[in-house]
């Protein structure tokens, strides 16, 4: 038969239960208030300087190539084809050496032409001269023939004059001869007028002529002078570069040819990122690295535009090239912009601008552990930073990057 059992009580159960909650709740709370674990970087792979306070100098870098300071270029004065190659590059070459020969029969052809017209306009001006004054000439005759008329007529009326008052001639001759004075007088006056005007046609005549000649003979030199420069010369002192042409080849008017340079005196153009060459001036000093040697020198010129970012800037150089410096060498330059005088400084951080905040990992007395630090920049140099606030003389930071989350304060160096 069945037996009746009392009902258990379940105050046991909930008990365990509200406590295994309250552990849970605590465990969570715990493990949200833990810290992360310190992160670790290695010694070797860091940057690390002191922070110093003295004498900073401020300066700028870029990298840059030696080019020549004076530079001829050749260029085609007229279109031609390349016969003969007779220098090559690197050659030494002086102000008449002969660079290559090319031929343009167009160009010899009108070279002629104009010779021959000239030697025409010439020929002209012998004949005009010849014509003109036999022109003269006979003018004279005709002056010389009308004033013999003219004497004659004057004796004419002269005696006239004495007929008709003893009444020998009549009034209507004496009236003839009168006129016949006056007539031979006034064309005397036409006539030598003629020749006044004929005389001074004569010179005005021959200089025309001679005007064209001058132009004519202008344009023969012209011509001349394109003939002769169809043999290349170098023009100037120095070593020929870039000259890449091949017989054969046809070259346009105003086509690069080559150049000629000045091998021992070369300037470095450096290219300055442009958001450091603001203050880059004329004159301030600067050392070029040739890999071979520093050279000092001095801004002499600094391009008023930015190009892809970086401003170029032109330095002349005060001291001797070395050894096996030549035009193109890839160099180094270092443009001193300023001196700052008692200043806290130290190293560049990687995330250094101008008159910035950044977070730098400075050290403990152990050297083991480093914090993160807020630090106000000042002035950057391209080696080393002014420090305005967040750090003292003597500690030492971390300069390099350590890719670290921002909530990262700390680190250990192992």
């Amino acid at each position: 038969m069945d037996i009746q059992r009392a009902p258990q009580k379940k105050t046991g159960r909930y008990l365990v239960g509200a406590a295994a909650g309250t552990l849970v709740i605590l465990a969570t709370v715990a493990l949200t208030r833990l810290k992360p674990a310190q992160a670790s970087v290695d010694r070797g792979s860091l940057i690390i300087d002191t922070v110093r306070r003295g004498d900073m100098i401020r300066e700028v870098r870029g990298p840059g190539t030696l080019v020549p300071e004076r530079v001829r270029w050749i260029s085609a004065v007229t279109s031609a084809r390349v016969e003969r190659i007779v220098a090559v590059p690197g050659q030494r070459v002086e102000p008449g050496s002969v660079l290559l020969e090319m031929s343009n029969p167009d160009v010899q052809i009108e070279a002629l032409q104009a010779q021959q017209a000239l030697s025409e306009a010439q020929s002209r001006l012998e004949d005009l001269r010849v014509q003109l004054e036999t022109a003269r000439l006979s003018q004279e005759g005709t002056v010389a023939a009308s004033r013999t008329v003219n004497v004659n007529a004057a004796q004419e009326r002269a005696v006239a004059d004495t007929l008709v008052k003893d009444r020998l001639i009549s009034r209507f001759e004496f009236n003839n001869r009168l006129a016949a004075a006056d007539e031979a007088r006034e064309r005397l006056k036409i006539e030598e007028r003629r020749l006044a005007l004929l005389t001074a046609s004569v010179n005005s005549q021959l200089d025309a002529q001679r005007r064209q000649i001058q132009r004519l003979q202008a344009i023969a030199t012209f011509q001349q002078s394109r003939v002769q420069t169809l043999v290349v010369r170098a023009g100037e002192e120095g070593v020929l570069q870039d000259l890449s042409l091949q017989p054969g080849q046809w070259v346009n008017a105003g086509t690069a040819i080559g150049k000629v340079v000045q091998p021992g005196t070369l300037k470095a153009v450096l290219r300055i990122p442009e958001t450091q060459a603001r203050d880059v001036g004329i004159g301030q000093p600067a050392s070029i690295d040739t890999r071979n040697g520093i050279v000092r020198g001095h801004v002499s010129r600094v391009d008023p535009g930015a190009q892809g970012g970086t401003v170029t800037v032109d330095v002349s150089l005060d001291d001797p090239l070395p050894a096996g410096a030549r035009p193109d060498l890839n160099v180094d330059g270092t443009i001193q912009l300023e001196r700052l005088t008692n200043v806290l400084y130290t190293g560049r951080p990687t995330i250094a601008q101008d008159n910035a905040v950044v977070g730098l990992f400075r050290l403990d007395a152990s050297g083991s552990n480093a914090t993160r630090v807020q630090v106000r920049l000042g002035r950057v140099s391209s080696r080393s930073v002014e420090i305005v606030q967040g750090l003292k003389a003597g500690e030492r930071i971390i300069l390099s990057d350590v890719s670290l989350p921002d909530d990262a304060d700390r680190i250990r160096l192992r």
